[in-house]
């Protein structure tokens, strides 16, 4: 409508998309994006791993299985639209024990029911064929899988934003939500912004943004930090595409795997280590307050409980470079501790139920004119733009 003021809480790919989506869709409306950082894209935007994911992994009839088929489509034709970064480099979901060749039969029933595009089995001799240097008994050869540069993907969004007339303010941390007869106000300490409506896509933050606007302590944020290895230049050469192990389903996270990036390098990694700060992207890094967030949570001693073993061999591999090389030279034996050096890392927000439970699937709450992302973990980045298209029309914009 006319004169309408849609405020957006985060400048990462979620928010920036939605912003965007919404200046398509009411042309008359004013778009106001608040970041409490200088510039957008720096938290998980800004350390995304780049992959444009096809939907292999997720339950067919979740959200995340029907927005990451949709949002790869879009973002394909948005990036070669802008002339952004895009490699069709493929992915292999390598299986190199027994047991591993069983799963990813299930999984290559789930991608079926997912329709990813161009997946087929493959043996030994064929994963030679496509990564010479890579070993298994099998794999699932994905070729539609891509990387791209989400941090300039969201830049591009932040133009698009503005060139509609919308409006990005950064350095504004959020530190008061209120709801009032006309819509919501918005404050940074003294600074105040008035709007009709409010979306959070806050992020690491989640969870404590959409507590000031009265939504419900769960899910709970648990920070994990996932570290890299950086492949030295002579031998990066040796992969071609994505090299992934096939996934352990009692773990949310995929494990260690190769990732060439658009840039020409290669990373190993994420590893997924408990940070001990939201932000903490240095092991040096400690928030007390952080801290006392994740113990106060009945969820994370639960899960904790179950996955303590697992945590520990993660624990193993963020301290010796060897002991992180050890799983990913199963794919790629010519690659080893000698061969990378330590890299960046990024922060994942994992949410977490009160019972323990890992939420796996994109989670939104609504409560009167504030809708709230709570849980947007991978593929959120590929899903972005069908996730801004999911939140509108649930809003009564289809």
């Amino acid at each position: 409508m006319a004169d309408e003021v849609v405020g957006i809480v985060g400048a990462g790919i979620i928010g920036l998309a939605i912003a965007r989506e919404i200046t398509r869709r009411r042309p008359g409306a004013r778009v106001v994006v608040m970041e409490k950082e200088g510039r957008v894209a720096v938290h998980q935007t800004g350390h995304n791993s780049g992959v444009v994911h096809a939907g292999i992994y997720y339950p067919p009839g979740s959200l995340k299985a029907a927005l990451c088929t949709r949002g790869a489509a879009l973002l394909r034709e948005y990036v070669q639209e802008k002339g952004l970064p895009y490699v069709e480099c493929g992915k292999l979901v390598v299986a190199v024990t027994p047991e591993d060749v069983a799963r990813m039969d299930a999984l290559a029933e789930r991608a079926g029911a997912n329709a990813v595009p161009g997946l087929r089995r493959i043996g030994a001799a064929q994963i030679r064929e496509i990564e010479p240097h890579a070993a298994g008994l099998a794999a699932l050869h994905s070729p539609r899988t891509a990387i791209t540069d989400y941090t300039a993907v969201t830049e591009a969004f932040a133009g698009d934003v503005v060139a509609a007339g919308g409006e990005i303010r950064t350095s504004f941390p959020v530190t008061r939500i209120t709801s009032t007869t006309g819509g919501v106000e918005v404050a940074s300490g003294a600074e105040t912004v008035q709007v009709d409506s409010l979306i959070i896509c806050a992020g690491l933050q989640s969870d404590l943004v959409a507590g000031l606007a009265g939504d419900d302590p769960g899910p709970r944020i648990i920070p994990f930090r996932g570290e890299y290895m950086n492949v030295l230049p002579e031998k990066a050469s040796l992969v071609r595409g994505l090299i992934y192990p096939v996934p352990d389903p009692r773990y949310p996270f995929l494990g260690v795997h190769f990732t060439p990036r658009v840039s020409g390098e290669v990373e190993v990694g994420p590893n997924a280590v408990l940070a001990f700060a939201r932000e903490g992207y240095r092991l040096a890094r400690f928030s007390a307050r952080d801290l006392r967030s994740v113990a106060a949570w009945p969820g994370f001693w639960r899960m904790a409980a179950r996955h303590w073993r697992t945590g520990l061999g993660e624990m193993h591999g963020s301290i010796s470079k060897k002991a992180y090389m050890k799983a990913a030279q199963k794919y790629v034996p010519e690659i080893g501790a000698e061969d990378v050096v330590r890299a960046g890392s990024g922060i994942r927000a994992q949410a977490l139920d009160r019972d323990g439970t890992l939420v796996e699937d994109f989670r939104i709450h609504r409560m009167g004119r504030i809708t709230a992302v709570r849980n947007a973990p991978s593929p959120a980045a590929t899903s972005s733009m069908a996730i801004a298209e999911h939140i509108l029309d649930a809003l009564g914009d289809g």
